[in-house]
């Protein structure tokens, strides 16, 4: 999970970067609490989502109120860790505070539980695929094998060398994975195939 929240943050930090040149450039070229406050209000005054109101109500303890606009005034101190995030200063650990700069710049998919699902989606579908081709390559070079043998027979008359087919389907495995995912999800990959032969 860490792996997909310090993906969250460069992905929103990314975001950043763009939307500080867009529509909100006033708010967001040089962020300080009053304007990332300021323009929150205008986001949150133009229906957000349920999902936008949970993480306005978890990081400010409060619910949006178009009629408490002096109290929201009064919360520009838990603003200061998106404003220090957005210039660089500090990785925040305040996964509201995230959840918010995310809505700030309006990065999708968004809040992180929503984002951590989709990346395991992506990764089980990352997942099927590599272990799809293996399979595939594994059975291509089983035929070009036989056809292989059965030339070298017809020429030669010799016995080929026999090997233990378990091992080339872990090496074939192997070379594919560490090609396509990260070196601490191979083990994983590697105990599946396992079970799966």
């Amino acid at each position: 999970m860490n792996n997909t929240l310090e993906a969250y943050k460069k992905a929103i930090k990314i975001k950043y970067e763009i939307e500080k040149e867009g529509e909100y450039f006033d708010f967001l070229y040089s962020p300080s609490r009053g304007k990332l406050r300021d323009l929150c209000w205008l986001i949150f005054e133009d229906n957000p989502t349920q999902d936008d109101l949970n993480v306005f109500k978890n990081l400010l303890c409060l619910d949006f109120d178009h009629t408490q606009k002096n109290k929201f005034k009064d919360q520009k101190d838990k603003f200061r860790p998106i404003e220090t995030f957005f210039k660089g200063e500090t990785d925040p650990s305040n996964i509201d505070a995230i959840n918010l700069a995310a809505v700030i710049v309006d990065f999708q998919p968004r809040p992180f539980k929503k984002f951590n699902e989709k990346c395991r989606i992506e990764e089980a579908k990352q997942m099927k695929s590599v272990v799809k081709e293996v399979t595939v390559e594994i059975e291509n070079n089983g035929i070009e094998k036989k056809v292989l043998v059965e030339n070298e027979h017809e020429e030669s008359k010799e016995v080929p060398k026999k090997r233990n087919s378990l091992f080339d389907l872990a090496d074939e495995f192997s070379k594919k994975i560490v090609q396509k995912i990260q070196p601490e999800k191979i083990i994983m990959v590697a105990v599946g195939a396992v079970a799966l032969v």
